[in-house]
């Protein structure tokens, strides 16, 4: 169980939707003064709640506008096979995402690139990386909804339900 507060949720969810807030406009956005919420602040990065604070890049603005989820099964589940493909995974900066999965696929990869070709380019990458049993690749045709913030109002916030 986490231990945050309806005030350590309202300061998340307030960074979340703008990380470039001030500790005066984060603390007047969720009723608190300055020093408790910059003590709030300095807690939730120091207990990991906060993990870093980034600006989010329009990917077709920089010429990074295909989206491709690819699906990878493998006949091999040891550990020693798991490191080496994970690391040449992880090494690979068209990655964004990169989950071990249940179910019939193995490993599920987000991938962003340039076109077809710069798929194809690193689908080439990817099978030099370890034996797999095989590659799906579905293209996202439209993004219908992204966020990063998630969705804060789900937990209880400490108080009884």
């Amino acid at each position: 169980m986490n231990s945050l507060d309806k005030y350590d949720c309202a300061i998340l969810a307030a960074l979340q939707a703008d990380a470039t807030l001030s500790i005066s406009g984060l603390s007047e956005k969720v009723g608190l003064s300055s020093t408790p919420c910059w003590k709030r602040v300095k807690r939730l990065e120091e207990e990991g709640y906060i993990e870093s604070r980034v600006s989010i890049v329009n990917r077709q603005k920089v010429g990074l506008p295909v989206t491709v989820f690819v699906s990878v099964r493998t006949k091999e589940h040891d550990e020693k096979w798991l490191e080496r493909f994970a690391s040449a995974v992880v090494a690979l900066p068209e990655v964004l995402e990169f989950h071990r999965m249940s179910g019939d696929v193995d490993y599920l990869l987000k991938v962003v690139t340039t076109d077809i070709g710069g798929y194809d380019r690193f689908y080439k990458k990817l099978i030099k990386t370890a034996q797999l049993a095989g590659v799906s690749s579905a293209f996202s045709m439209e993004q219908i909804k992204y966020t990063t913030a998630l969705p804060l109002d789900l937990i209880s916030h400490g108080l009884p339900a």
